[in-house]
């Protein structure tokens, strides 16, 4: 029986043996159930029961089941690794201000001590009264999370708006801000960043002195552009990823003027890091080139300045491990541990799941959103300690 009828069975039981009931003795002045003989009870009860089970039996009839409603259990008596912890130190890369409270601020760190996560990098994405107060929560745990600001845009249109800007961002740093992100822009503008957006790309020259004072400053910045492709595809039965991307399907932009599409926005990132080579760029997501990871792969070879995070794309890139692998193997000094998930126990193990073991066919629908089964990695121990922590501390110790 699916969760959602066996849930609701004693509601729906009552529900339906009180209609029922009501017809063969409409007296409204007593319960339903005390107005029949014992017999037309029985009746009853035998008559609800065949009607509950004919409605388990429609929702798991093959042809009637919804794509959302479907959630498949492995069958394959395999080797299925326990998570305890994170093999070595890990530095999350990739978080944002989910705890609001001191008790799910120190909640957070009693995980991150179980799984031995030393740092989470919380991404306000934010300026002026709303960074300061994200700050004012976090920075009181020292060593625990660093926290990074967005940019200001609230006057950049207008005259000495750029510099006004820029102004905000030595205070932020001054403030104790470690670096700018998440930057974002889906195709419609840079949109992340609080009070307010920005509507230009990133690589619009604008912003140039803002991503320079970074340099300077010696600020990583955080970049998010396009989404993963299966949101750019046909929402149809040939997009394998349908369930998840139709959540998140780019077409809901249409109406945005000038909407750049998934190629043009991994050309601002590559004009972005280019043109700014003093600057450390974080591509989050694998710069959701999950479906092609070479593009990814040819920007890290070109430009020593960018990195990648592959915070929540776990279950984007786990249908391919051994591809999944051999690019690890590859561009072990350039990837960086992220989650962007919250913090709950089953997705830091599912994490670390993918990352270090060689488990196959599993799922986590409670976290991915996607049908289909994960698999791990089964990266090296050296491949991990880099992944984990070292990269991380190239980026945060210059």
């Amino acid at each position: 029986m699916p969760e959602q009828v066996l849930g609701n069975f004693p509601k729906a039981a009552e529900s339906l043996f009180n209609r029922i009931g009501k017809k063969i003795r409409p007296d409204y002045s007593k319960p339903t159930t005390m107005r029949m003989p014992l017999y037309q009870k029985l009746c009853l009860l035998l008559f609800t029961l065949s009607a509950l089970l004919q409605q388990v039996s429609t929702a798991q009839r093959a042809d009637s089941i919804l794509l959302k409603n479907y959630r498949p259990k492995s069958i394959y008596k395999i080797p299925v690794t326990k998570i305890e912890n994170a093999k070595f130190p890990v530095i999350d890369v990739h978080s944002h201000s989910y705890a609001k409270s001191v008790a799910d601020i120190e909640g957070w760190i009693a995980l991150m001590d179980k799984y031995r996560i030393e740092k989470t990098l919380i991404l306000s994405y934010a300026t002026g009264k709303k960074f300061d107060s994200v700050f004012n929560i976090y920075s009181k745990y020292k060593g625990r999370f660093d926290v990074w600001c967005g940019f200001d845009y609230s006057a950049i249109n207008e005259p000495g708006g750029v510099e006004k800007a820029v102004k905000e961002l030595e205070r932020c740093f001054r403030m104790g801000a470690k670096g700018v992100g998440e930057l974002g822009d889906k195709g419609f503008g840079e949109y992340y960043s609080y009070p307010v957006p920005s509507g230009m790309h990133v690589d619009d020259p604008r912003l140039k002195p803002l991503f320079q004072k970074c340099g300077e400053l010696k600020m990583p910045v955080n970049i998010h552009v396009a989404e993963p492709m299966w949101m750019y595809e046909p929402m149809d039965s040939t997009n394998d990823g349908l369930m998840n991307a139709y959540e998140w399907r780019i077409e809901k932009y249409k109406s945005k003027q000038n909407l750049k599409g998934h190629p043009a926005l991994i050309q601002t990132l590559e004009n972005v890091v280019r043109e700014n080579p003093n600057t450390i760029f974080i591509a989050c997501h694998y710069a959701n080139c999950e479906y092609d990871l070479s593009i990814l792969g040819s920007l890290l070879n070109k430009y020593s300045n960018l990195y990648a995070d592959i915070s929540a794309r776990y279950a984007e890139t786990s249908p391919i491990p051994r591809y999944m692998f051999n690019f690890f193997e590859k561009y072990q000094d350039k990837l960086l541990y992220g989650t962007d998930m919250g913090f709950y126990s089953e997705m830091y193990e599912m994490t670390f799941r993918i990352l270090q073991t060689s488990d196959e066919h599993f799922y986590y629908h409670n976290i991915t959103g996607y049908h289909w089964p994960l698999h791990g990695f089964g990266l090296s121990d050296a491949v991990l300690k880099k992944v984990y922590k070292t990269n991380a501390l190239k980026i945060l110790k210059r």
